[in-house]
């Protein structure tokens, strides 16, 4: 049995796991299905110690570590005003990145940093939520699905010299009208 899931807000002194658990996860999620060359350009570029270090530094972006037993097993990033990466509505907040280890699928953790992106969103009075998804990502399109996305629109996604299309999800929060 799995011991208790704590997720915590990410600090600049923690850059270095950041910088482990961004690259292994996204290796772990896409290099099967991408070129060794398009990963490596990407991983390189998008989770370089200046880069997330910048990320880290913006007030509008806030990153959240998943432990287990003392273990970094997945990590979220939420964007919110000017620090998303399309809508940049003042009431909307993005889910840019939720990222679980391999060894963790299937065992709740992506749903308890989902389950936080959506209560962080509600605290800050967000109207809704929305994230970008590979539009072959059935695992992760079903899950959002599931828990009450709809898809809005698309975007190009470069990873290296690969344009892929990301499909636009999301959803309407209801805190505000139970107020």
């Amino acid at each position: 049995m799995m011991k208790e899931v704590n997720i915590t807000l990410v600090t600049i002194d923690e850059i270095a796991a950041l910088q482990r658990i961004s690259r292994q996860t996204f290796e772990e999620t896409f290099s099967e299905v991408n070129s060794v060359d398009n990963m490596t350009s990407y991983v390189e570029e998008s989770f370089s110690s200046d880069k997330l270090s910048c990320e880290l530094s913006n007030l509008s972006s806030r990153f959240y570590f998943c432990f287990v037993d003392n273990q970094v097993v997945g990590y979220m990033k939420l964007n919110s005003g000017q620090a998303q990466t399309e809508i940049r509505h003042n009431h909307a907040m993005e889910i840019e990145r939720i990222y679980v280890l391999k060894a963790f699928h299937g065992k709740k953790v992506g749903l308890q940093l989902f389950e936080e992106a959506i209560k962080v969103a509600e605290q800050t009075r967000m109207e809704y939520v929305w994230l970008g998804v590979w539009e072959h990502n059935e695992r992760a399109i079903n899950f959002y699905k599931k828990n009450g996305f709809t898809e809005f629109d698309q975007h190009i996604f470069h990873l290296g010299s690969d344009q892929q299309i990301d499909l636009l999800m999301k959803k309407k929060l209801t805190h505000l009208s139970n107020e």
